[in-house]
């Protein structure tokens, strides 16, 4: 045979084997068919249970605030406190910032003139609120607990330059207080969620609002009780804050206080500020470890410098606190005996940094001063007459010189 020819039982095998590899490729070609089909509606499922499943979170989150909010609620409302003002007839008692309630009647009784809010921060009866609810040293203060019970107060301390003071409950040792959690308020953000529970114009207890925090870093002028404060480094809320709510506990969605409720704006709308709980938690833990608040005193009056004021008071830089130039009649800016004056700090001296910290619009010098306590020496860098220099100090204690 010219060529290879296969035996005839070969030739039958090969074809049936032939035969049966073109079904398999049928077969799978088949499968292939059915499998592009079938994936295609599963993809077109799985579309339709995600965008079911986008619903239902939108549906969720909004029950889930909800239910967050009213957690929140239900957790802290034992802790807050309405602070009752009570004074004798004839008295005038400014009830908050903006207002003035006067009273007349039974001279020999005592009646509530006013009212404020502030909330337990330990199990044996401390609580905080502003210094400015409890401005008058005439009045008798007590407390209005969430379940009716009422309690007199002792006035521990009070922060003479933020608006923050610290209450006690008297003769009530054995009585347990639920206190709040105190958070961080350094971590704040802008957009998150601010709740406020105050004692709204001195007569609707515990009312509930909610926003969110607005701004951070403010400083503003705020007024009442006779007294003007300049408050730094505030923060801002759209959750309401009335007449009354002053004292209260600015809370974070974990049910944290994050501020202390303090003032309204009347020139907006849905504007209120807030002491940063850290503020109060120093306050505190001085109160628990020296049994007052302590602040340091540097002894100057002083305006922080910026791009316009660098032309006004012909300096060099613009940052830093400018020691200002006393009028005539006035007293010196550097007070005499001070810390200030002990350190040879003078008028026109302009104080770049203090412990290597700039002083700046956004640093204030009171604002770094919030991180030292009497006695702590701190150096600061002056620049005097064209020259930088260093001048170390030892800061003094705000009550010896502000009695």
């Amino acid at each position: 045979m010219s060529i290879y020819e296969l035996p005839k039982t070969k030739e039958k095998e090969l074809n049936k084997q032939t035969f049966k590899n073109v079904w398999n490729i049928v077969f799978i070609v088949f499968l292939l068919i059915i499998s592009v089909f079938m994936g295609l509606n599963i993809g077109s499922a799985l579309i339709l249970e995600s965008n079911e499943e986008v619903t239902l979170l939108n549906e969720n989150t909004c029950v889930s605030q909800e239910s967050l909010i009213i957690s929140v609620t239900e957790e802290s409302m034992p802790s807050v406190v309405s602070i009752i003002i009570e004074k004798t007839a004839g008295s005038i008692y400014e009830s908050d910032l903006f207002s003035v309630i006067p009273y007349y009647g039974d001279q020999n009784s005592l009646e509530q003139v006013g009212a404020g809010t502030g909330f337990f921060v330990s199990a044996d009866g401390l609580i905080i609120t502003n210094k400015h609810v409890v401005a008058d040293e005439n009045a008798v203060y007590s407390i209005l607990t969430n379940d009716g019970e009422k309690y007199t107060v002792d006035i521990l301390s009070k922060n003479p330059v933020q608006d923050v003071a610290i209450l006690k409950i008297k003769n009530e040792e054995s009585k347990f207080f639920k206190p709040l959690n105190l958070g961080d308020s350094s971590t704040i953000k802008l957009g998150q969620t601010a709740i406020a529970i105050g004692n709204v114009l001195g007569e609707f207890q515990n009312t509930l609002s909610v926003g969110v925090i607005s701004g951070l870093e403010r400083t503003v002028v705020a007024q009442g009780n006779g007294m003007v404060e300049k408050l730094e480094d505030i923060i801002q809320t759209d959750a309401a804050i009335n007449q009354g709510n002053s004292g209260g506990p600015l809370l974070n969605s974990k049910g944290e206080v994050v501020g202390i409720n303090t003032a309204v704006s009347l020139q907006g709308e849905s504007i209120g500020f807030a002491i940063p709980i850290n503020v109060a938690k120093r306050d505190l833990e001085q109160i628990l470890n020296e049994g007052k608040i302590s602040y340091p005193f540097l002894g100057i009056r002083y305006i922080i410098i910026n791009d316009d004021y660098k032309d006004e008071y012909e300096v060099t830089e613009n940052y830093g606190a400018f020691i200002i130039f006393s009028e005539d009649n006035e007293e010196s800016s550097v007070i005499p005996d001070s810390p200030a004056d002990k350190a040879n700090l003078k008028e026109g001296d302009l104080i770049l940094e203090v412990n290597s910290k700039k002083v700046d619009e956004k640093n204030t010098l009171t604002k770094i001063m919030l991180n030292y306590f009497p006695n702590d020496e701190v150096v600061l860098k002056v620049l005097r007459d064209g020259e930088e220099i260093l001048v170390p100090v030892t800061l003094g204690n705000w009550d010896d010189y502000n009695e």
